[in-house]
Protein backbone atom coordinates (compact mmCIF):
# COMPACT_ATOMS: atom_id res chain seq x y z
CA UNK A 1 0.00 0.00 0.00
CA UNK A 2 2.80 2.63 0.53
CA UNK A 3 4.91 2.14 -2.73
CA UNK A 4 5.08 5.15 -4.89
CA UNK A 5 4.72 2.96 -8.36
CA UNK A 6 1.86 0.75 -8.22
CA UNK A 7 3.11 -2.87 -8.18
CA UNK A 8 0.23 -4.26 -10.49
CA UNK A 9 1.43 -2.12 -13.39
CA UNK A 10 5.17 -2.91 -12.63
CA UNK A 11 3.89 -6.72 -12.87
CA UNK A 12 2.06 -6.35 -15.83
CA UNK A 13 5.16 -4.90 -17.41
CA UNK A 14 7.33 -8.09 -15.89
CA UNK A 15 5.08 -10.00 -17.30
CA UNK A 16 4.98 -9.17 -20.75
CA UNK A 17 8.75 -8.82 -20.70
CA UNK A 18 9.32 -12.12 -19.59
CA UNK A 19 7.27 -13.22 -22.69
CA UNK A 20 8.94 -11.59 -25.07
CA UNK A 21 12.12 -12.31 -23.38
CA UNK A 22 11.51 -15.93 -23.95
CA UNK A 23 10.31 -16.05 -26.87
CA UNK A 24 13.72 -14.37 -28.43
CA UNK A 25 15.53 -16.75 -25.98
CA UNK A 26 13.69 -19.85 -27.79
CA UNK A 27 14.90 -18.55 -31.33
CA UNK A 28 18.27 -17.78 -30.20
CA UNK A 29 18.49 -20.59 -28.80
CA UNK A 30 16.97 -22.47 -32.04
CA UNK A 31 19.67 -20.18 -33.85
CA UNK A 32 22.66 -21.36 -31.61
CA UNK A 33 21.61 -25.36 -31.70
CA UNK A 34 21.48 -25.05 -35.76
CA UNK A 35 24.77 -23.47 -35.97
CA UNK A 36 26.37 -26.37 -33.56
CA UNK A 37 24.76 -28.83 -35.90
CA UNK A 38 26.40 -27.21 -39.28
CA UNK A 39 29.75 -26.40 -37.67
CA UNK A 40 29.68 -30.67 -36.16
CA UNK A 41 28.10 -31.40 -39.91
CA UNK A 42 25.65 -33.81 -37.69
CA UNK A 43 21.99 -34.41 -37.92
CA UNK A 44 21.37 -33.73 -34.61
CA UNK A 45 22.28 -32.12 -31.55
CA UNK A 46 24.65 -34.04 -29.05
CA UNK A 47 22.29 -34.79 -25.54
CA UNK A 48 22.17 -32.86 -23.17
CA UNK A 49 18.61 -34.10 -21.44
CA UNK A 50 19.90 -34.13 -18.04
CA UNK A 51 20.88 -30.48 -18.00
CA UNK A 52 17.51 -29.26 -19.31
CA UNK A 53 15.35 -31.44 -16.92
CA UNK A 54 17.66 -30.12 -14.36
CA UNK A 55 16.68 -26.26 -15.13
CA UNK A 56 13.37 -27.02 -15.90
CA UNK A 57 12.81 -28.84 -12.40
CA UNK A 58 14.34 -26.03 -10.75
CA UNK A 59 12.34 -23.96 -12.88
CA UNK A 60 9.23 -25.61 -11.47
CA UNK A 61 10.28 -25.61 -8.11
CA UNK A 62 10.94 -22.00 -7.54
CA UNK A 63 7.46 -21.48 -9.38
CA UNK A 64 5.77 -23.65 -6.90
CA UNK A 65 7.35 -21.94 -3.69
CA UNK A 66 6.79 -18.15 -4.99
CA UNK A 67 2.90 -19.24 -5.62
CA UNK A 68 2.52 -20.59 -2.40
CA UNK A 69 3.94 -17.93 -0.60
CA UNK A 70 2.40 -15.27 -2.62
CA UNK A 71 -1.38 -17.24 -1.82
CA UNK A 72 -0.26 -17.84 1.93
CA UNK A 73 0.34 -14.26 2.17
CA UNK A 74 -3.25 -13.97 0.56
CA UNK A 75 -5.08 -15.77 2.74
CA UNK A 76 -3.25 -14.66 6.09
CA UNK A 77 -4.80 -10.81 4.86
CA UNK A 78 -7.41 -11.87 4.50
CA UNK A 79 -7.67 -13.33 7.94
CA UNK A 80 -6.29 -10.85 9.77
CA UNK A 81 -9.01 -7.95 8.37
CA UNK A 82 -11.68 -10.84 9.84
CA UNK A 83 -9.31 -10.34 13.22
CA UNK A 84 -9.51 -6.65 12.95
CA UNK A 85 -13.62 -6.24 12.53
CA UNK A 86 -13.67 -8.89 15.61
CA UNK A 87 -11.43 -6.43 17.31
CA UNK A 88 -13.40 -3.40 16.83
CA UNK A 89 -16.07 -5.06 17.46
CA UNK A 90 -15.18 -6.40 20.81
CA UNK A 91 -13.72 -2.40 21.76
CA UNK A 92 -17.17 -1.30 20.87
CA UNK A 93 -18.91 -3.27 23.13
CA UNK A 94 -16.75 -2.66 26.20
CA UNK A 95 -17.36 1.17 26.19
CA UNK A 96 -20.16 -0.07 28.05
CA UNK A 97 -17.36 -0.71 30.94
CA UNK A 98 -16.64 3.43 30.86
CA UNK A 99 -18.06 5.87 33.04
CA UNK A 100 -21.60 7.11 31.52
CA UNK A 101 -19.91 11.01 31.18
CA UNK A 102 -17.40 9.96 29.12
CA UNK A 103 -18.53 6.99 26.80
CA UNK A 104 -20.78 9.07 23.69
CA UNK A 105 -16.48 10.89 23.28
CA UNK A 106 -15.04 7.43 23.22
CA UNK A 107 -18.13 5.74 20.77
CA UNK A 108 -18.02 8.52 18.67
CA UNK A 109 -14.34 8.53 18.32
CA UNK A 110 -14.39 4.80 17.09
CA UNK A 111 -16.87 5.61 14.81
CA UNK A 112 -14.64 7.87 13.16
CA UNK A 113 -11.78 5.84 13.64
CA UNK A 114 -13.81 3.01 11.81
CA UNK A 115 -14.17 5.19 8.65
CA UNK A 116 -10.98 6.20 8.42
CA UNK A 117 -10.17 1.98 8.45
CA UNK A 118 -12.63 2.01 6.01
CA UNK A 119 -11.11 4.40 3.91
CA UNK A 120 -7.98 3.43 4.23
CA UNK A 121 -8.07 0.65 2.22
CA UNK A 122 -11.52 1.82 0.12
CA UNK A 123 -9.48 4.08 -1.59
CA UNK A 124 -6.98 1.85 -3.46
CA UNK A 125 -5.35 2.37 -5.78
CA UNK A 126 -5.13 5.88 -4.88
CA UNK A 127 -2.08 5.39 -3.02
CA UNK A 128 -2.38 9.31 -1.94
CA UNK A 129 -5.71 9.23 -0.64
CA UNK A 130 -4.86 5.46 1.19
CA UNK A 131 -2.19 7.34 2.54
CA UNK A 132 -4.21 10.32 3.88
CA UNK A 133 -6.97 8.01 5.70
CA UNK A 134 -4.02 5.82 7.22
CA UNK A 135 -2.62 8.85 8.57
CA UNK A 136 -6.11 10.15 9.83
CA UNK A 137 -7.17 6.39 11.79
CA UNK A 138 -3.47 6.66 13.67
CA UNK A 139 -4.12 10.27 14.55
CA UNK A 140 -7.47 9.04 15.95
CA UNK A 141 -5.93 6.12 17.82
CA UNK A 142 -3.93 8.72 19.57
CA UNK A 143 -7.24 10.85 20.54
CA UNK A 144 -9.02 7.35 21.64
CA UNK A 145 -6.09 6.44 23.88
CA UNK A 146 -5.90 9.68 25.55
CA UNK A 147 -10.04 10.13 26.03
CA UNK A 148 -9.71 6.34 27.21
CA UNK A 149 -6.61 6.84 29.88
CA UNK A 150 -8.15 9.82 31.21
CA UNK A 151 -11.68 7.74 31.67
CA UNK A 152 -9.72 5.11 33.25
CA UNK A 153 -7.97 7.57 35.73
CA UNK A 154 -11.77 9.13 36.60
CA UNK A 155 -12.60 8.35 40.30
CA UNK A 156 -16.07 7.23 38.58
CA UNK A 157 -13.86 3.83 36.99
CA UNK A 158 -13.66 0.84 37.92
CA UNK A 159 -11.10 -1.83 37.45
CA UNK A 160 -12.86 -3.29 34.81
CA UNK A 161 -11.44 -0.43 32.57
CA UNK A 162 -8.33 -0.68 32.66
CA UNK A 163 -8.33 -4.88 32.70
CA UNK A 164 -10.89 -5.02 29.89
CA UNK A 165 -11.40 -2.14 27.99
CA UNK A 166 -7.88 -0.83 27.61
CA UNK A 167 -6.21 -4.16 26.48
CA UNK A 168 -9.38 -4.56 23.89
CA UNK A 169 -8.52 -0.94 22.50
CA UNK A 170 -4.92 -1.84 22.69
CA UNK A 171 -5.37 -5.13 20.26
CA UNK A 172 -7.58 -3.13 17.86
CA UNK A 173 -4.61 -0.78 17.25
CA UNK A 174 -2.22 -3.66 16.94
CA UNK A 175 -3.79 -5.03 14.28
CA UNK A 176 -4.03 -2.22 12.46
CA UNK A 177 -0.76 -1.77 12.88
CA UNK A 178 0.06 -5.66 11.59
CA UNK A 179 -2.49 -5.51 8.81
CA UNK A 180 -0.37 -2.39 7.59
CA UNK A 181 3.18 -4.09 7.93
CA UNK A 182 1.36 -7.33 6.15
CA UNK A 183 0.90 -4.65 2.95
CA UNK A 184 4.50 -4.88 2.64
CA UNK A 185 5.82 -8.26 3.39
CA UNK A 186 7.33 -9.61 0.01
CA UNK A 187 9.68 -12.12 -1.15
CA UNK A 188 13.08 -10.39 -1.57
CA UNK A 189 13.28 -9.02 -5.03
CA UNK A 190 16.00 -11.33 -6.10
CA UNK A 191 13.85 -14.25 -5.53
CA UNK A 192 11.66 -12.80 -8.81
CA UNK A 193 15.23 -12.26 -10.80
CA UNK A 194 15.96 -15.65 -10.57
CA UNK A 195 12.86 -16.79 -11.28
CA UNK A 196 12.95 -14.66 -14.55
CA UNK A 197 16.44 -15.61 -15.17
CA UNK A 198 15.89 -19.45 -15.08
CA UNK A 199 12.79 -18.77 -17.17
CA UNK A 200 14.61 -17.22 -19.90
CA UNK A 201 17.46 -20.46 -19.32
CA UNK A 202 14.76 -22.77 -19.88
CA UNK A 203 13.18 -20.76 -22.89
CA UNK A 204 17.09 -20.81 -24.60
CA UNK A 205 17.55 -24.77 -23.98
CA UNK A 206 14.41 -25.42 -25.49
CA UNK A 207 14.79 -23.67 -27.99
CA UNK A 208 18.57 -24.86 -28.54
CA UNK A 209 17.30 -28.25 -28.18
CA UNK A 210 14.17 -27.96 -30.96
CA UNK A 211 16.77 -27.19 -33.53
CA UNK A 212 16.99 -31.01 -34.09
CA UNK A 213 12.97 -30.83 -35.58
CA UNK A 214 10.68 -28.50 -37.07
CA UNK A 215 9.56 -25.29 -35.19
CA UNK A 216 6.43 -25.22 -33.36
CA UNK A 217 5.21 -21.42 -32.98
CA UNK A 218 2.44 -22.85 -31.16
CA UNK A 219 4.32 -24.78 -28.79
CA UNK A 220 6.80 -21.70 -28.33
CA UNK A 221 3.90 -18.84 -28.07
CA UNK A 222 2.13 -21.23 -25.87
CA UNK A 223 5.32 -21.89 -23.29
CA UNK A 224 5.84 -18.10 -23.16
CA UNK A 225 2.28 -17.15 -22.06
CA UNK A 226 2.02 -20.00 -19.66
CA UNK A 227 4.80 -19.21 -17.81
CA UNK A 228 4.50 -15.50 -18.41
CA UNK A 229 1.01 -15.28 -17.10
CA UNK A 230 1.79 -17.87 -13.74
CA UNK A 231 4.33 -14.50 -12.82
CA UNK A 232 1.97 -12.19 -13.33
CA UNK A 233 -0.80 -13.84 -10.97
CA UNK A 234 2.15 -14.44 -8.23
CA UNK A 235 2.68 -10.70 -8.74
CA UNK A 236 -0.66 -9.71 -8.55
CA UNK A 237 -1.49 -12.07 -5.69
CA UNK A 238 1.20 -10.14 -3.49
CA UNK A 239 -0.59 -6.97 -4.02
CA UNK A 240 -4.56 -8.19 -3.55
CA UNK A 241 -5.37 -4.41 -3.71
CA UNK A 242 -4.06 -3.33 -6.73
CA UNK A 243 -4.40 -5.93 -9.55
CA UNK A 244 -6.69 -7.77 -10.93
CA UNK A 245 -7.19 -10.20 -8.00
CA UNK A 246 -8.28 -8.46 -4.75
CA UNK A 247 -9.71 -8.45 -1.64
CA UNK A 248 -11.96 -5.72 -1.51
CA UNK A 249 -15.40 -8.37 -0.40
CA UNK A 250 -13.70 -8.71 2.98
CA UNK A 251 -14.29 -5.26 3.85
CA UNK A 252 -17.53 -5.31 3.37
CA UNK A 253 -17.16 -7.17 7.43
CA UNK A 254 -15.90 -3.85 8.53
CA UNK A 255 -18.53 -2.10 6.69
CA UNK A 256 -20.77 -4.02 8.44
CA UNK A 257 -19.38 -3.34 11.89
CA UNK A 258 -19.59 0.36 11.07
CA UNK A 259 -22.94 0.13 10.48
CA UNK A 260 -24.05 -1.74 14.00
CA UNK A 261 -22.19 1.73 15.81
CA UNK A 262 -24.81 3.57 14.27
Amino acid sequence: MLEVINPSIVGAFVALGLFLGIIACLQLGRRIGARAIRRRRASSLPSTESLETAVFALLGLLIAFTFSGALTRFDLRRSQAVDEVNAIGTAYLRVDLLPEPAQPGVRELLRQYVDARIDTYGKLPDLEGARDALARSQSLQADLWRQAIAAAQSPASGLETRTVFLPALNQMFDLATTRVAATQMHPPVVVYAMLVALALAAALLAGYRSADGAQSSLHQIGFGAIVALTVYVILDMEYPRLGFIRIDAIDQLLIHARAAMG
